[in-house]
């Protein structure tokens, strides 16, 4: 086997993974980068190889970091197999048609104001690409072993995270190559937590806080605070959140405190992003999935304000009323949230709310910086609001909770690769299993080619 590393090798977004074996080649992942605007051009660079020569695509779970190259990939001709879990194609079904939408939109809008450099800005992919991609998946279930391309078995264990997140094992008859995806939270309040690996001889593994703690404090009674006193003073709060996971354990968060009267219930609750209101529908059907009850997901969906239309998100972003605002994207890189950000920015009265990890160069961590205006729409756009951070939110685990899971495997891996994290992050990672373990650890670099020798 031959594995190279086309993306999340010293970034946190654009995972591809290629798998080589017998001739056969197989993309673990197959990311869309997303942040700052030079990972974000990398989306637009040819694929290193023609699609043509791609035998299979194995998703490890939903996130467009992880999924959302996908329809450019079938813009360029892919016509293979996309295998992934159920939950996975689940969201897929939901994520990758918005992601073309906004791919759409935001191209409209450019034209609209005439701030792209490029004329006509174009997008990368159409909603109608998305839903063509959405024909090659093949789903398969956890824990089964299928055959693949290549001489290759594989196998999904369940990684927390979101719905359907996956780790992979592919199986070439001698070697366990192991592909982590992002693994979970060991404590999570909605996901069940990861589950081991038992065999790994190979392993790749994400870094995204590969060099962090998270807090150990309830986030509670810091929303709880933030929002009291924002409604206290006229305004409203803006949460910009990932549409998956993220969403659905916020709305959770509010519904715990509006039962327990810490904050007003009349507060009205708008969830303003498509793809989050049909993932939040779709995580409520599958409660069985997940710790939260049927009906805690039916108070959730009671209690809450859904804005499917462009009008509707129009006329909320008008709106003065103070409210809690939750908006897809979570890094404020693209989205409504970015218009409900240049609204409500500028007034001292109202608070922008952070969950979870906010890649370099975005706007998120930009406001978390402490920055006096923040980039939108061509425009320098001031921030008076008040700027807060509940770190403790994170669907990733921590250092700790990735040694935790690491624990689970009964042999020491011949070597451990790590990618999908900040070059701090993995370097960080590495030295902490170095220290545990004594393992021979490699930080990925992109392009690298790393060869499993027969006899080793």
């Amino acid at each position: 086997m031959q594995l190279q590393f086309f993306g999340g090798a010293g970034s946190v977004t654009g995972s591809k993974s290629l798998v080589t074996s017998h001739g056969r080649r197989i993309l673990v992942d197959c990311g869309l980068y997303q942040g700052v605007k030079n990972e974000r051009e990398r989306n637009w660079q040819k694929f290193p190889i023609p699609v043509n020569q791609l035998d299979a695509i194995v998703l490890t779970h939903a996130h467009i970091d992880h999924s959302g190259y996908l329809p450019a990939l079938v813009r360029q001709g892919y016509e293979g197999p996309v295998y992934c879990s159920p939950g996975t194609y689940d969201l897929c079904k939901v994520l990758l048609p918005d992601a073309g939408f906004l791919q759409e939109e935001d191209a409209r809008f450019a034209n609209k104001k005439g701030f792209s450099r490029h004329s006509p800005a174009m997008p990368l992919y159409t909603e109608e690409d998305a839903r063509r991609s959405l024909k090659l998946f093949q789903v398969r279930e956890f824990h089964k072993q299928y055959e693949l391309p290549g001489k290759l078995t594989m196998r999904f264990h369940r990684a927390g995270h979101i719905l359907g997140a996956a780790s992979v094992e592919l199986f070439n008859g001698k070697h366990m190559l192991v592909f982590s995806g992002d693994i979970g939270r060991m404590n999570d309040p909605v996901m069940y937590p990861p589950e081991p690996v038992p065999r790994a001889d190979w392993l790749v593994l994400e870094s995204t806080y590969g060099d962090r703690l998270h807090q150990d404090i309830d986030p509670l009674p810091q929303l709880e605070k933030i929002i009291n006193r924002t409604m206290k003073q006229g305004g409203s709060v803006l949460i910009p959140a990932f549409a998956v996971g993220r969403v659905q354990l916020v709305l959770h968060m509010i519904q715990q405190l509006k039962d327990s009267g810490r904050i007003a219930q009349d507060i009205p609750v708008y969830l303003n992003s498509p793809m989050a209101i049909t993932a939040t529908e779709m995580f409520c059907k599958n409660h069985q999935k997940h710790k939260l009850t049927q009906e805690d997901c039916a108070r959730i969906d009671a209690n809450t304000r859904y804005v499917r239309t462009v009008d509707d998100s129009i006329a909320l972003n008008k709106s003065r009323y103070p409210a809690i605002i939750i908006s897809a994207s979570g890094m404020a890189s693209g989205g409504r949230v970015v218009h409900h950000l240049n609204t409500l920015a500028p007034d001292h009265r109202n608070s922008i709310v952070l969950m979870g990890f906010q890649a370099p160069g975005t706007r998120g961590e930009k406001l978390l910086n402490g920055c006096e205006s923040i980039r939108i729409f061509g425009q320098d756009v001031p921030v008076k609001a008040s700027v807060h951070r509940i770190d403790n939110l994170s669907a990733h685990g921590d250092y700790e909770e990735i040694l935790s899971w690491l624990g689970g495997v009964r042999q020491a891996p011949k070597k451990v690769l790590i990618n999908h994290g900040t070059q701090e992050s993995s370097e960080g990672l590495a030295q902490h299993i170095r220290e545990r373990f004594g393992w021979e650890v490699e930080v990925a670099c992109m392009k690298d080619l790393v060869v499993i020798p027969d006899g080793a």
